[in-house]
């Protein structure tokens, strides 16, 4: 595999893959490990990392996978980026991965709870929801409660999926009920309906609508603030490359990946 498609395969979104493919996927990334293992720098670090991060972390882990590729040449940091839920299951499924960047403390729980984590996973951000409108907000969306008119089309991602829970959380805290158009099975799957106007509206991380740029409108709303999550990260237990995959969590939690991170929307946990 020549180094473009690497890069194509760093962004990959995994949705709705499955534990099944993402076991395939990984496997092929772990048979990759060798081959890029030959050029190694001088730390004594070199191969493919292998990390499985939720969808919301896309844009910044894929900065930090750039900076880390960098500062140790002769290693390659490939992602699986998508719903927390699916990549926890191709974890415990056997996928060959090194790394677990989950959107909550409860899909990080069922890699703990198969024995899968090396060591006690550690917060290293925490997210919060915001409103995803159509640009220019031509709805007028003020609220969360505005959401639940019958005139506009709303998505949310799925409830099995961190982002799903908390929006659910939310809800509940507001005391309000909301009948979604869909279901999606991760946060940029959400976002992506109100990017191609599909939908008037998403509930989403504020990460998701500040990467977006000018494609939607960000609306906040203080139920948020009963729906924060923590992120939690860990090497795990049968990781390839568990010397790279360990040094690619310190540059997460340096003070250089906190930069990133809390310049991408992410507070410190």
């Amino acid at each position: 595999m020549n180094r473009s498609a690497r890069r194509i395969r760093r962004t990959l979104q995994v949705t709705g893959a499955g534990a099944a493919a993402l076991v395939a996927l990984s496997a092929c990334s772990s048979s990759d490990s060798g081959a890029a293992s030959s050029g190694g720098g001088s730390d004594g670090l070199s191969g493919t990392v292998n990390v499985f991060a939720a969808a919301s972390l896309t844009e910044s882990f894929t900065e930090l996978g750039e900076e880390f590729e960098k500062r140790h040449p002769g290693t390659e940091v490939v992602f699986n980026f998508g719903g927390s839920d699916s990549l926890a299951a191709g974890i415990t499924s056997g996928a060959p991965a090194d790394v677990f960047a989950s959107a909550s403390p409860r899909t990080m729980k069922a890699v703990t709870d198969a024995d899968a984590a090396a060591g006690t996973p550690v917060a290293f951000v925490r997210n919060r929801l915001e409103i995803a409108t159509l640009p220019g907000n031509p709805d007028r969306v003020a609220s969360l409660k505005d959401l639940t008119g019958s005139d506009l089309k709303v998505v949310l991602c799925d409830r099995t999926v961190p982002c799903g829970a908390a929006a659910q959380k939310a809800l509940t805290a507001a005391g309000l009920k909301l009948t979604p158009a869909s279901y999606e099975e991760d946060v940029k799957s959400a976002l992506n309906k109100v990017v191609l106007k599909e939908a008037d509206a998403a509930v989403v991380y504020r990460t998701d609508v500040k990467a977006a740029g000018d494609k939607v409108a960000g609306v906040e709303f203080p139920e948020s603030a009963k729906a924060v999550n923590d992120y939690p990260i860990t090497l795990l237990k049968d990781a390839p490359n568990a010397d790279v995959g360990q040094a690619f969590i310190e540059l997460v939690r340096s003070a250089a990946g906190q930069k990133v991170l809390t310049a991408a929307g992410f507070t410190a946990p």
